[in-house]
């Protein structure tokens, strides 16, 4: 007999609250941060918030993973020694690390998940996260569905991967441009962003082949059509990107992938969601709707000739509404099938390749009258960034979430006993003495409708077994404390029953793959190096952090701008573009390497006088 494979949709979560909604909404994980070491410095949450999260998570078999995911210098080990412990005592279920220093740390067995920021490309690095026992192991972005199940059929681990949301244009961990340019680390949770910046472009002749684009800036990611194939290629969990996203993102992604997934289960019983509970939704569920620059499935069918990158802007897109078909002086008409409201955001690119957006004060069907003077051409593609309707829905409650239980009610000696079951098995049974007395009138219906009232509990009825008398007469107190009390014994049953995962023992004969770490290893503190050199590593560089190194790639991606403007050396195009290319953005000159054969692009910065590297 074949056992279904748990899956796992884990959503993000800014703060507590975001997280409790994330859980109502069907989330089976979430992930959030914890005061510090995060990796989103503007995400802490104190260790209340975060207890009470934990508990409403595990009252639905769900799990809060803590992101503590910054590297570590050797000054802040003793701290998060001490808030491991802390995260530990109040329920978290696993720790997303990056920095190997944590393994040599006086911690409890709290589960331990490999970041996304540890690099996690090939199967031999998974397999060592494996052995040295990571519990959930978090994929590079970049991996094809081939890439996937190559490294799934080569470990047990269960694979995480993202498939919605803001695509790092580096491969994570591997970024040091914001570091580099400004003292800001992307690996200690304060990247500027800077792949988000405008920049002009010029060829090895010094002639502008770009200017003031977006070059780095890349699409949002949206698997939602390919779930079914990333679960057949072996990955466990699923998740949405989006740590800083506010609350009505969260709500809207959490349940369109939560409805998604169930859809793929009802027809794959090899497949289940990993936690209890069903979710009713109380909206429609749309992607577009919330923030996006534009949607790609990046390199899961390797590179293709489908755009990944969004050049005219890294602000959100939302949804395409039509175009302008003509305009007046305080008005213009879409020829587009979308209603608009009052209130709504618009945008569009303007005949200067400029990114512009303007407020509909008024929406007469398909007329808009702006709230600001626009000059707006017929023919221009329109997008709605803001669906102030959709968006003030999102604001009430929209989602609720119950865990089915059977109820039967039976006849004991002298009194009555209710048998209370859950979805997953679980029964308790509690009893109230009350002398049995005949009934002058049939009494099963009010007595279902009594012990169906399970309004304020996480629970609902999905079945009800009346096996006494039909002729017993029993008073609507005794039927309510017998609900009231078995609610209570089996909420404590089901916190008895719940297991948190712990961390796995550590193979100390497991060698990483490689024998030399460089800064690209992240390696800030004495403990981190002990851990590489236990397990084989002979040679180790300081992280760039640590000590900042001049002329060296400061960010390595799979993103190509010479594909993305359409000269390509592996095409046959006769476009040609002399090198070496050169992205400019005040003053600074970033110049691009790249490795064909590897299909990869890196950036260096052009030290000047008066830069620090």
């Amino acid at each position: 007999m074949t056992t279904s494979r748990r899956i796992e949709l884990l959503a993000p979560a800014k703060n507590a609250e975001i997280g409790k909604e994330a859980i109502l909404h069907g989330a089976d994980a979430v992930y959030i941060g914890a005061p510090r070491f995060g990796a989103r410095s503007a995400a802490g949450n104190s260790l209340d918030d975060l207890a009470g999260l934990i508990d409403l998570a595990h009252r639905f078999d769900a799990r809060v993973y803590i992101t503590f995911n910054t590297l570590l210098y050797d000054h802040e080990l003793g701290e998060a020694e001490r808030l491991i412990g802390q995260l530990y005592r109040i329920g978290a279920d696993a720790l997303i690390v990056q920095d190997m220093g944590i393994m040599r740390l006086d911690i409890p067995p709290i589960a331990l998940h490999a970041s996304t920021q540890t690099d996690n490309r090939t199967p031999a690095k998974v397999e060592f996260l494996e052995r040295c026992g990571f519990s959930q192991v978090v994929l590079a972005r970049e991996l094809s569905l081939d890439e996937i199940r190559a490294i799934s059929s080569t470990v047990q681990v269960p694979l995480e991967v993202f498939v919605h949301g803001a695509l790092c244009v580096s491969y994570s961990g591997q970024c040091y441009l914001s570091q580099a340019m400004c003292g800001r680390s992307a690996n200690r949770g304060e990247c500027a962003q800077y792949c988000r910046l405008p920049y002009t472009l010029v060829d090895g002749r010094g002639r502008i082949v770009a200017r003031g684009k977006h070059l780095l800036s890349l699409r949002d990611l949206n698997q939602s059509d390919r779930l079914e194939e990333l679960l057949d290629a072996g990955v466990s969990s699923l998740k949405i990107e989006g740590r800083l996203k506010e609350m009505a993102y969260v709500k809207n992604c959490t349940a369109y992938y939560r409805q998604a997934l169930d859809r793929i289960f009802e027809r794959r019983p090899e497949y289940r969601r990993s936690s209890t509970g069903a979710s009713t939704i109380d909206f429609t569920p749309r992607l577009e709707k919330s923030f996006n620059r534009g949607f790609t499935h990046y390199f899961l069918d390797g590179r293709t000739a489908a755009p990944i990158a969004s050049p005219d802007t890294p602000k959100s897109l939302g949804e395409y509404v039509g175009e302008v078909k003509q305009t007046d002086r305080n008005s213009f008409v879409v020829a587009g099938t979308t209603a608009l409201h009052n209130g709504d955001g618009l945008c569009y690119v303007n005949p200067r390749g400029e990114f512009e957006g303007v407020r509909v004060n008024r929406a007469e069907g398909n007329r808009i009258f702006p709230a600001t003077h626009v000059s707006i051409a017929p023919h221009t593609t329109l997008y709605r960034n803001l669906d102030f309707e959709f968006e003030k829905q999102l604001t009430r409650p929209t989602a609720d979430r119950r865990v089915g239980v059977s109820l039967r009610l039976y006849a004991v000696p002298d009194g009555f006993a209710l048998d209370l079951t859950d979805e997953c098995g679980l029964r308790v049974t509690v009893r109230e003495d009350t002398p049995h007395q005949p009934a002058r009138t049939p009494q099963q219906e009010n007595q279902r409708k009594q012990l169906g009232k399970l309004g304020t509990s996480i629970y609902t009825a999905t079945h009800i077994d009346l096996d006494i008398d039909e002729n017993l007469f029993i008073p609507a107190s005794t039927l309510s404390k017998l609900r009231q009390q078995g609610v209570e014994w089996l909420d404590r049953a089901r916190r008895l029953a719940y297991r948190p995962e712990r961390r796995q023992p550590e193979d100390r004969s497991a060698r990483f793959p490689q024998s030399s770490l460089n800064y690209l290893g992240n390696v800030s503190n004495h403990l981190a190096e002990t851990f590489y050199r236990e397990h084989g590593v002979t040679h180790i560089d300081p992280a760039f952090e640590s000590r900042p190194i001049k002329g060296v790639p400061l960010m390595f991606t799979r993103h190509c701008i010479r594909h993305m403007l359409g000269y390509c050396k592996k095409t046959p195009a006769g476009k040609e573009l002399p090198e070496p290319l050169t992205l400019l953005y005040k003053g600074e000159r970033l110049t691009l390497h790249f490795d064909c054969k590897a299909c990869e692009m890196t950036l260096q910065r052009e030290e000047q006088q008066g830069n620090q590297a």
